[in-house]
Parts: structure tokens; sequence; C-alpha cells
């Protein structure tokens, strides 16, 4: 095999496994919220509830941001796999933040923290492992 090859075979990979991953963090970030909604626990924030489509919105459009921060450290990183999920832990860190201090009872920020890690969870292990390391 050429360079070339290797080189279209490992993102190919990389990319239907992020494109998978994103599918499932979207379907279990949206049924995350959606049990929590029925066991009772609100989502609204500042008064307004959060919809459950944009569970699945956010999700989707964030970890295709990971995707692209992937593509452009297997170009640019001698460790992508390594610097994809540290990068991505703390990325995954700071995204709690807003959850903590959002205008929201406990319960809500506790599902909304969890959805972050549930979303976490599923991305970034599926793209790491595709990454060379």
């Amino acid at each position: 095999m050429t360079a070339a090859v290797i080189t279209r075979t490992r993102t190919a990979s990389y990319v239907r496994s992020g494109l998978a991953a994103t599918v499932a963090a979207s379907v279990a970030t949206t049924s995350v919220a959606a049990a929590g909604n029925a066991a009772g626990i609100s989502l609204d924030v500042s008064g307004a509830p959060i919809p459950l489509a944009g569970f699945a919105q956010l999700t989707a459009f964030f970890s295709l941001v990971g995707l692209a921060l992937a593509a452009v450290l297997v170009r640019k990183a001698k460790s992508a796999g390594r610097t994809f999920v540290q990068a991505t832990v703390v990325l995954a860190a700071l995204s709690l933040v807003p959850d903590m201090v959002v205008p929201a009872g406990i319960a809500t920020r506790a599902l909304l923290i969890t959805t972050h890690l549930v979303a976490a969870a599923i991305v970034i292990p599926a793209i790491a492992r595709r990454l060379p390391r």
C-alpha cells in the first residue's frame, strides 16, 4: 500500500467511527434528557424549557467539531490519538462549567452534566481509537 492509500483508509476509519458515534451520542443524550424529564427533572433553564431536539442538535454539532479537531490533529500532531484525547477531555471538562452555574435547579444541572459526560464517553473513545498514536 502506498502512503496515500493508508492515509485515506485511516481517515475513512476515524470519520466513519466519528459519524457513528455522533449519531449514537445524539440519541443517547436525548434519551437521557427524556428519561430525566419523565422522572420529574425539569429541563427549564432561566424559565425556558430546553427542547429534546436541542440535546440531539447540540450533541451532533459539537461531536462534529471534535471530528474536525481530529482531522486537524492527524495532519499536525505527532501523536494525534493522544493529543486528541487530552484536548477533548479538557474541552469536555470545560463544557461542564456552564451547567454548574446555569440558573436552574440542582437536579436540572446534574442532568445537563450527565448528558455532557454521556456524549464525551461515546464520542471521544470512538474517534481516539482510530487515530494514530
